[in-house]
Parts: structure tokens; sequence; C-alpha cells
């Protein structure tokens, strides 16, 4: 990618920019990196049928990080002034020797003690010849006339009104972004990259006999305003009346131990919350995962496969690099039921001794890169999903999961069950609802014993909320596991 367009952006170059990284390292620092962003975001809402609100912002600065050590020092600038820059880089180099206690738009991360085994800088030089281009667009979001867009969320609200005469209310909302980032280190590796991201959310409200539900449909992708299109509203106005009669007539069935199999796609919100997070390194490499030393050993069945994976084309959880400048790939953290690796960023990778796998990411440039997730799921087994079902006598089959809470270092989740079906003697039955499902990820892990063939990545509008906002995308098949606890009536 042309790199002048982004010098011209942050009124900046590589000269400016080594002046900046020797401040940075002027206290004696092992590492110095700094992260520019100029982000554009747009929003839309549609309430009933009428424009309810609007928005426009930009957001514009630079964020400068030290290592020194094992200290941490990170502090940020709205200004790319190099006068700026430079206060910005001495008050995060101050932080990283550990020279004052507290300074003005500086948020410090300063790990626990460690063992030896710690690297003292973000590790070496990431190899940079592979380009990728995971989401290409033709006219990109800040270019854009948004007001094109408003026949496609009242194509939505009409459509969606013409399908249930139940509805009450309809909000859609579009909202959309283009952040132009650029990325440069005490290395002297320069990384540009341009980030587009729409989302789409449809809620509806339905009443019918004193009861009220609500149902909620989602998209989201790294694409150009082309996206945007009226298959597009149809796709999402069918979405949301969908399963309605369920909600009305779902029960809160009986609780107990019992197979539970989640249906394929949106239910990977279970593997992303119980399992997922105990795989980032920053929790194993202080000793708070479940999962902390156990690389390399077998922690479930051979059939099982669990990717985080950042180079799925237009993917939400997509990215050409990280936030520290290195480039997207998959990654396994278990393949074929042994703990592969875990998800790094550079710290950690220089602690373990191993390359960064793309996982450094950030919310904006006012926050320090950690170790997130980006598309997790589990691959595809070679089991039907039908005869999945078909193997439980007695359990139930969770199309939707919420507000779940997990224990990192133990591993338990519990999870709430938004919609889903009794499964009896082989056979989907009466939908239930408002229960909770309980249990603990190494052991739910080590309980599959089918893995459907019908992986879905699921495209709706999620957003990981460890300690920093970032956008990501799961997935998973349909997926059996022998024995949780429901928590009924």
């Amino acid at each position: 990618m042309n790199q002048q367009p982004f010098f011209d952006i942050f009124r900046t170059g590589k000269q400016e920019m080594e002046k900046v990284i020797a401040a940075g390292l002027s206290a004696g620092g092992d590492w110095c990196d700094l992260y520019f962003e100029y982000s554009v975001y747009n929003d839309l809402m549609l309430r009933d049928g009428e424009v309810n609100s609007g928005g426009y912002h930009e957001d514009f600065g630079v964020g400068i990080r030290v290592l020194d050590g094992e200290r941490t020092g990170y502090a940020y600038s709205e200004s790319t002034e190099l006068k700026d820059m430079i206060a910005a880089a001495k008050a995060a180099s101050a932080i990283s020797a550990d020279r004052v206690k507290s300074v003005t738009n500086i948020s410090p991360d300063i790990s626990g003690k460690e063992d030896s085994r710690r690297g003292r800088a973000a590790g070496g030089r990431v190899p940079s010849d592979r380009s990728l281009d995971l989401y290409p667009v033709s006219e990109t979001w800040d270019k854009t006339d948004h007001s094109r867009f408003l026949p496609v969320l009242e194509r939505i609200d009409s459509a969606v009104r013409s399908k249930d005469s139940r509805i009450v209310k309809v909000i859609i909302r579009l909202s959309d972004y283009q952040s132009y980032i650029m990325m440069y280190n005490s290395l002297g590796e320069l990384t540009v990259d341009s980030r587009p991201m729409c989302s789409m959310t449809v809620s509806a409200i339905f009443s019918y006999k004193g009861k009220t539900e609500n149902s909620t449909a989602s998209w989201s992708h790294r694409c150009g305003a082309d996206m945007v299109s009226d298959d597009l509203a149809d796709r999402l106005a069918e979405e949301v009346v969908a399963g309605i009669d369920a909600k009305f007539d779902a029960r809160r069935p009986k609780g107990g131990e019992m197979p539970i199999v989640m249906a394929a796609g949106a239910s990977g919100i279970l593997l992303h919350e119980a399992m997922g997070h105990a795989f980032e390194a920053d929790f194993n490499r202080k000793g708070q995962s479940i999962f902390s030393g156990r690389t390399g050993r077998k922690i479930c069945g051979s059939g099982i496969s669990i990717v985080d994976d950042g180079t799925i084309p237009g993917n939400r959880g997509a990215g050409n690099y990280d936030d520290e400048g290195v480039p997207g790939q998959k990654t396994y953290m278990v393949r074929n039921g042994i703990l592969e690796s875990y998800l790094h960023d550079r710290i950690s990778a220089s602690f373990y001794g191993v390359s960064p796998t793309g996982n450094g990411r950030r919310e904006s440039f006012r926050f320090n890169p950690i170790p997130r997730m980006r598309a997790t799921y589990m691959e595809a087994g070679d089991a039907a999903p039908e005869d999945i079902i078909a193997s439980v006598r007695h359990g139930l089959y969770v199309t939707e999961f919420s507000n779940g809470q997990v224990r990192i270092g133990e591993g338990d989740f519990t999870f709430y069950v938004r919609s889903g079906f009794l499964i009896e003697d082989g056979r989907l039955t009466a939908p239930v609802k408002d229960i909770n499902v309980i249990g603990n990820g190494p052991e739910a892990l080590a309980k599959i014993t089918a893995v459907g063939n019908d992986l879905k990545i699921d495209n709706g509008t999620w957003t990981c909320g460890k300690e920093q906002n970032v956008p990501v995308s799961l997935g998973i098949p349909t997926v059996l596991v022998s024995s949780l606890t429901a928590g009924g009536e």
C-alpha cells in the first residue's frame, strides 16, 4: 500500500518519527512504537419509520508506547506536531522508567512480577513479506454521501412490518467508519492500513395477548458502501421476524444435568467467552488462565480444532495487520485436541520465545495493545447435524446465548439461554427460554462427543469488551456436549 497518503494525513514523515522514537528511548528503554490513527465515524438511526438520530465524528491522534524490561509506559497525543509527539514520548519513557506516578493522558500498563524468562522488549523484527488485502473497497466511507442509505433503512422498516402484525416498534441503525492507521517502531518497521467497517442492526418489539417479545438481527463486515443494498435489507428483515412464534410459545423447562447441543453459528459466543479468553497469552503469562503451562498437552477430543483467524476476507475480525504491525494470520489454539498455541502480542511472544500471532489489538490510539481474539471458531467435524440431534434422548438444543459470565482462572461459566428447544427422543419439540447453562470450559471441551459438518461464522455486530472494545467475529458447527447443568425450574 502506498505510504505517502498516510504521511500526508498525519503531517509527518520518517525523519520526524525517528526523532519521536529517540525521545521515547532517551531514558534507556528497550522498545518504542508509534500508532497513528485517523477515523471517521457515521451513524444513522431510524425509529418507527422516522429518522431518530444521526451522527458524524472524527478522531485523530498518535499513541506512543515505551517498554523498559517489564514496565510499559503509554501516552497519547491528539496532535501530531513534532513537539507534542516528543512530549508524549518523554511521558511514556518516564512511566516505563518509573520516574513518575501519574501524567495527564497516560495509560500505564505495569505487569506483575515474573521469573527471569521474561522478555525485555517486544521481540525481534517481524517478517512482512506477505501483503494482505482483506477488505478492498472502491468507495471509502469517509467519501460517501450517507443520505443514499435512508431508502434502504426505510425498506427494512416496511418489510419488517409487513411480515408480522404483532410488531409495535422497529429500530434500525446503520453505523460505519473508515480508519487510516500508520505504525512505526524502533526497528524501523513501517506499516500502513486503511480499515473500513459497516454495521447494521434491526430490532423489533412484538406484542401479543399481553406478552412482549423482542428480536434482533445484525450484520457487520469490513466492506465498502456498495454492500448496503436492497438484498441486505430484505435478508435482515427476514431474520428479525424468524423464530418469533417460538419465543412467544417458549417455556422454562426443568433443569438438571443433561446433554446440550449448540446450534451452528451464534452459539459460538460460548466458545469465545468460556474458552477463547483463556487462550490469550497475557492471562497465561501471568498464570491467570486455566490453560497456563499446558501447551503441547491434550485438552480435548482428537476431532476438535479451535482457530482464531484474522485472514477471513471482509470479516469483522479480519486485519491485514494487527495494531502492532504484525501481519494477519490464522492461528490454531487447539489442533486435533492438542493445545498448540496461545494468542500472542509482541510482548507475550518475546516472553515465550515464539513469533507473535497477530493478536496485538487496541480500541484506538488512546489504548495500549493487548492480546485479543479476532474471528474465533471451531473447525467443522464430520457428523451430520440431524444425526447429532437424533442421538440425544433428552436434552437441550440452544440457538442463542447471552449475558455470559466467566471466571478465566477456574474456567467456570454461566450463560443465559435466550432461545432453544427441548430434545426428546431425538427430536426438537417444545421451544425453551429463561434458563442458564452452567459448566466449566476445559471440562466442557473434554465432554464434546460430536462435531457437526456445518461450521457457520456468524456475521453479527460482535464486540469484545476485555478492558477495551474491539470488533470480533465467532462461529461454531453444531456441537454436542455430553453433560452440562441447565438451571431451569
